[in-house]
């Protein structure tokens, strides 16, 4: 490499940590955004944007990817990062993209084995993480499972491979932080297991194995016990829905018989409950309801099943005391999450893929044909807008202080009133 070469790489290298310092202090809010769906999974942001008032013409940019994907965008101070896979070149992509102007701050490229998978998955589904100092992301092929972190400037810090993983339909699960660990939970056809990487490391803190079963692509949360205590919650098809102590990966409760087909959508917490929910591409989904045990020899217990146009891939969100589950068929589910009482179920139009998310007030959902549909958090249902993109995706938007960032198969538009 000629020395020029050289001052110029060492040049870029220090201009994008001076603007990853700077850009922070555009917003508090945009930090938050940090792993799939957002704070601890829930889908919810404190949000200025109103989405019932949005048209084509609030779109402020809109990128063309270097590759295809159905991983969402995470926020952390001025930048978006996201995962993308081209498969003429067989280079999985890792993208920093700067939120106010929607240009690519770095990329960094890795080459990759392409194998069979399922027709609606893609090779760059799980969402990344990421923290003040780290980004972290993984994928797979039947023989590895990466997970690995990088700095702000794109700088590779570690990698883990995890094993090989085993499934009909490819991986999509992703990790999640929880205070210095990185969690994986891998539920597969293969060996089964949850792991909690340090994540300035990427060593090893616990393992905790697992039943294996259908492949699972339920990214975790945490539930806080009345006490003020965390545990993790995990939905599998082998293992229902468990508990973990995040600190040592010792499984606390599980009610295992919870579901008897595929766990795809993530859990979440409503009404103090524990909401998961299963299917298959041929019908029969269900969502369960589960209270966390009461005391310490206490057990969980089902307190209801929502079996009549159930969601299968997406996940529900709970806003403002209610629970809405979104269908993959189109159809918009409203419940008390206490009494289990359904207030409505109703046509959205439209098949989903991506999950529902919410700026407190209002609910965006995106079909895969790419059309925005946004209704009320209300126990009342109203639809309040729809923008067709007309593009194909299967993602979940992202939101900062702002504005809403929608991902399609192979571009993201950045949306602000």
């Amino acid at each position: 490499m000629k020395p020029m070469q050289t001052r110029k790489i060492y040049l870029l290298h220090w201009v994008c940590i001076f603007l990853y310092i700077l850009t922070p202090l555009f917003s508090s809010a945009a930090e938050y955004w940090n792993r799939f769906r957002g704070p601890n999974g829930t889908g919810i942001a404190d949000s200025t944007i109103k989405l019932r008032d949005l048209q084509k013409k609030d779109i402020i940019w809109k990128l063309d990817l270097p590759g295809k994907g159905h991983s969402s965008p995470v926020i952390w101070g001025g930048f978006l990062y996201l995962t993308c896979m081209n498969e003429d070149s067989s280079n999985f992509h890792v993208l920093s993209i700067h939120r106010e102007t929607g240009n690519i701050s770095w990329s960094r490229e890795m080459a990759y084995q392409t194998f069979s998978k399922h027709d609606f998955n893609s090779f760059a589904s799980p969402s990344a993480t990421v923290d003040k100092d780290r980004v972290y992301l993984s994928w797979a092929t039947p023989k590895h499972y990466f997970v690995a972190a990088l700095d702000h400037a794109g700088e590779w810090l570690w990698k883990k491979d995890l094993g090989p993983f085993k499934s009909q339909h490819g991986v999509g699960v992703s990790p999640v932080l929880y205070q210095d660990k990185l969690i994986i939970a891998n539920d597969q056809l293969g060996q089964s297991f949850i792991v909690a990487l340090d994540k300035t490391s990427g060593s090893t803190i616990w393992k905790t194995k697992r039943r294996s079963d259908k492949a699972a692509y339920s990214t975790p949360c945490v539930y806080q016990r009345p006490d003020g205590k965390d545990q993790l919650i995990v939905n599998s098809a082998a293992d229902g829905v468990s508990c973990l102590d995040p600190d040592n990966g010792k499984v606390l409760w599980s009610y295992a018989d919870a579901f008897d087909k595929r766990s795809c959508s993530s859990p979440i917490v409503a009404g103090g409950r524990i909401f998961g929910s299963c299917g298959s591409g041929g019908g029969g989904n269900f969502v369960v309801a589960i209270d966390p045990p009461a005391g310490p020899h206490a057990k969980p217990k089902l307190a209801y099943t929502i079996k009549r146009s159930a969601n299968y891939v997406p996940t529900p969100i709970a806003v403002d005391g209610l629970a809405f589950f979104w269908s993959d068929g189109g159809i918009l589910t409203c419940a008390n999450p206490e009494s289990g009482k359904i207030h409505y179920q109703e046509r959205v139009r439209g098949r989903y893929f991506g999950s529902p998310v919410s700026n407190g007030s209002e609910i965006a959902c995106v079909s895969t044909t790419g059309e925005i549909v946004v209704t009320a958090a209300s126990d009342q249902f109203e639809i309040l807008n729809r923008i067709d993109l007309d593009t194909k995706t299967h993602s979940t938007p992202a939101f900062d202080e702002d504005s809403m960032y929608v991902r399609t198969v192979s571009q993201i538009f950045k949306f602000k009133n």
